[in-house]
């Protein structure tokens, strides 16, 4: 055969041979990437966005009216118990308080005054009225024996009478004047009053300069500012708000359809948005038992045990909340799974070179991995639900996805 006529042969040939094994591979089906399916442990989650908060905050404000002198904090600065915040002009203040330091002082001069000088005149006035009166009944005595042998008249004993009469009023006097010095006595009982009352006014002077200091209740972080030096702040204004230092807890919206899966005491890892490889755990200590009507999202807190340095009030947090755990699991890839939402899931399961559909039972979802309870084996090759294909279609499989 001449060597133009092989070479026509040996082409028909080449043809033909590719030709079927286009046929062939036609016959065979489509090669696929085939999902496979797995056994291992397997962790439900919820994955949530959320905020940081302290259970509470303070609110710093004024108890009185004033000018704001000095302000020695900034916004963002960690503050000790007792740190001055905001100092008021007390200049008026401290005049008062000293005033009433003076009144104090008084009250206790005119005390010491009556216990170491009117008493002790008392007490004298009180030995003169009784030396008066036994005086007085002893010239009355005489009287009586001069008028009894004629020596003197009616008149002048009648008048000694009356001077025995007025010493010993006297002396009643002088007495009430002892007890009412004394420590029982009314004079005592008043100067006593008068100290009281000059003390509470101290008291109370001291306690409105102390006002015109506005100090940090507890340690914590000062997380807003809304005064400067010069304001006049008014009684009762917000002036600061501080975020103590202790419990952190963050909040949640969870979706209502997953209430079912949140129990107390459900553990989870979390993170800051300004800081995503920092993760640290936290627990699930509160579930709204109420739905938000407007966002249909259900409202849970989370607590933080250890303190965090980097984590601060208001901070966005993603957060994983394991709400089940399965040990040695069957699970697939979600995306191998049609009708996946729908009371009859259903997978096709590559079975001697045929894509043939079977109806599986599931269970845990999350992180795009469901558990298959039922209608699987390890390593049977699933097809994934982007590839058209048919139940009954021929497939070929590529080497297993994992």
């Amino acid at each position: 055969m001449p060597p133009k006529h092989r070479w026509k042969v040996l082409a028909s040939l080449l043809g033909l041979l590719l030709a079927g094994l286009f046929f062939f591979n036609a016959w065979q089906g489509p090669q696929l990437a085939a999902q496979r399916v797995v056994r291992r442990d397997f962790v439900q989650s919820l994955v949530g966005s959320g905020r940081v908060e302290t259970p509470h905050r303070v609110d710093i404000g004024a108890q009185i009216t004033g000018t704001v002198g000095r302000v020695p904090v900034a916004e963002g600065q960690r503050v000790k118990a007792g740190d001055v915040l905001i100092e008021l002009v007390a200049t008026e203040l401290r005049a008062v308080q000293r005033q009433a330091e003076v009144a104090v002082s008084l009250a206790q001069a005119r005390l010491r005054q009556m216990r170491e000088v009117q008493a002790v005149m008392a007490q004298q006035a009180l030995r003169q009225a009784r030396a008066n009166l036994e005086h007085a009944q002893a010239t009355s005595r005489r009287n009586l024996a001069l008028f009894s042998n004629g020596f003197i008249g009616a008149a002048a004993l009648d008048e000694q009478r009356k001077a025995v009469e007025l010493a010993d009023a006297q002396l009643r006097s002088a007495e009430r004047q002892l007890e009412a010095t004394g420590i029982e006595g009314s004079d005592h009982a008043v100067a006593l009053a008068d100290l009281a009352q000059a003390q509470a006014g101290l008291e109370l002077a001291r306690a409105r300069t102390r006002y015109a200091f506005l100090r940090a209740p507890v340690d914590g972080t000062l997380i807003g500012r809304h005064v400067e030096v010069g304001d006049v702040v008014q009684a009762g204004k917000v002036l600061m708000t501080l975020s103590p230092t202790g419990r952190t807890q963050l909040v949640l919206a969870i979706d209502e359809k997953n209430m079912h899966l949140l129990a107390l005491g459900q553990k989870a890892l979390a993170s800051a948005d300004a800081y995503p490889k920092q993760r640290f755990g936290a627990s699930l200590v509160y579930i709204n038992p109420g739905v938000n009507p407007q966002t249909g999202a259900v409202e849970v807190k989370l607590d933080v045990a250890q303190q965090l340095p980097h984590i601060g009030q208001d901070m966005t947090v993603s957060v994983d909340i394991e709400v089940a755990r399965r040990p040695n699991a069957l699970i697939v890839p979600a995306d191998s799974v049609r009708d996946i939402d729908a009371a009859a899931p259903w997978v096709l399961r590559v079975e001697d070179g045929h894509a043939v559909r079977r109806s599986v039972g599931l269970g845990l979802q999350s992180g795009g991995m469901v558990e298959v309870l039922e209608g699987l084996r390890e390593g049977d090759a699933l097809v994934p639900t982007s590839l058209p294909v048919v139940a009954g279609a021929r497939v070929r499989t590529l080497a297993p996805s994992r």
